[in-house]
């Protein structure tokens, strides 16, 4: 019998006697997210603010043409500056060194990094804080691939994609076959940037990365696995982009093929 199915546990899970004490940073990069930045932050805000819980939101921008900055600084008026945080840097400079120099700038106990289009919905982050909270997980990852999370959780449901045609669904399942078949890591999806972790734990992982844009989070799973922290998954729904254009072009899917095999070499 799986112990985390019984009714004691079933009952148990997510629910505290003390207050959950930690802060959460949240590391967004964006690049021409005008119009998602303001309904990612409300939704973030509105979760954080239910569950009663500290949190900032670490906005780092590539220079956007748009006026995204512009919707940053407001929303900092808006929620206030110890809330929102600008952080923008003077160009597009990929997904990985984003993430490295939102770091910087993070005061919580937790990071929680995510897409800023509305992909990766905050709905799922509590799911995340009770599972890393159950079995003290130094990293919570959400996955389009898992029908249950693991360790179990009494309230997941089953992970998909919504918006994709199918050639991209085939990309995706491809690029995580591919990884799981030649590297071996133990997790579903490689490939998913909605993810929480210990920030001693990134800090450490992100150190010793050496991938950029879409091959980083592969590495720094990988990576995670290697140096034996402690990693969960959680079914999430991944949704295609509201406003905006997909990124993921022909270089990334080329330049993630060559990650997996540099990966296979050193790790």
């Amino acid at each position: 019998m799986n112990p985390f199915a019984s009714p004691v546990s079933l009952n148990m899970q997510g629910q505290y006697n003390t207050p959950n004490t930690h802060k959460y940073s949240v590391i967004l990069p964006t690049y021409n997210e005008r119009k998602n930045l303001p309904i990612i932050v409300w939704l973030l805000a509105k979760m954080f603010e239910e569950h009663q819980l500290a949190w900032e939101i670490i906005v780092v921008d590539d220079a956007s043409p748009d006026g995204t900055q512009e919707v940053a600084i407001e929303l900092a008026r808006a929620y206030g500056e110890d809330k929102i945080l600008l952080k923008p840097r003077a160009g597009k400079l990929g997904l990985g060194t984003a993430y490295i120099h939102g770091l910087n700038f993070c005061t919580g106990d937790f990071v929680i990094i995510m897409d800023a289009d509305f992909s990766h919905h905050p709905k799922f982050i509590p799911q995340f804080i009770r599972l890393q909270q159950a079995h003290n997980l130094d990293i919570v990852t959400g996955t389009r691939y898992r029908s249950t999370s693991t360790p179990y959780l009494a309230d997941a449901q089953p992970g998909g994609v919504h918006g994709w045609d199918l050639k991209r669904k085939l990309v995706s399942r491809g690029a995580n076959f591919l990884a799981a078949t030649v590297l071996n890591p133990g997790v579903s999806d490689l490939t998913g940037s909605f993810r929480l972790y210990r920030l001693p734990v990134l800090r450490h992982i992100i150190t010793l990365t050496q991938s950029r844009g879409y091959v980083f989070q592969m590495e720094m799973m990988v990576r995670a696995r290697a140096l034996g922290y402690t990693v969960g998954e959680v079914p999430i729904t991944f949704v295609d982009r509201i406003f905006g254009e997909s990124k993921l072009g022909a270089d990334e899917i080329v330049g993630y093929a060559k990650g997996v095999w540099q990966l296979f070499k050193s790790v």
